[in-house]
Parts: C-alpha cells; sequence; structure tokens
C-alpha cells in the first residue's frame, strides 16, 4: 500500500491511500517548528523536537536523523 498524500490538521499528520482513506496518523507535538518535513509514496518525514522522523506507509519508524 503506498502513500497518496499526507495531511497536518493541527497537531496531528495523517497519509492516505489513493482511495483517500486514512492509512495511519500520528500526533506530531506541541512545539513551534514541530511539523510534517515532507512525504513520497514510500515515506513521510516529520519534525518533532529536535530531530526529524521516518515512518513507512504503515506509519512505523524508519529513521531518525537531529536537525
Amino acid at each position: 500500500m503506498s502513500i497518496s498524500f499526507v495531511v497536518q490538521r493541527g497537531n496531528t499528520v495523517t497519509a492516505y491511500d489513493q482511495k483517500n482513506s486514512p492509512i495511519w496518523c500520528r500526533p506530531v507535538g506541541f512545539r513551534k517548528n514541530d511539523s510534517l518535513i515532507g512525504y513520497t509514496g514510500e515515506s513521510v518525514s516529520i519534525r518533532q523536537s529536535n530531530s526529524i522522523w521516518t515512518y513507512d506507509s504503515k506509519g512505523r519508524p524508519i529513521a531518525s536523523r537531529p536537525c
């Protein structure tokens, strides 16, 4: 299952499939810079605190790096 689009509403990021059904959602945090960074058909990157987390199309974390 691949990611069609990703939306951030408030402090929640939601990934959707090709049928516009939500695949997963994840809280982003409450700091000023915590937000959705970008996405591809296979991954989503989110800035949380002092790190950028990358999640796969099933919402599992696959990478993290300091920012």
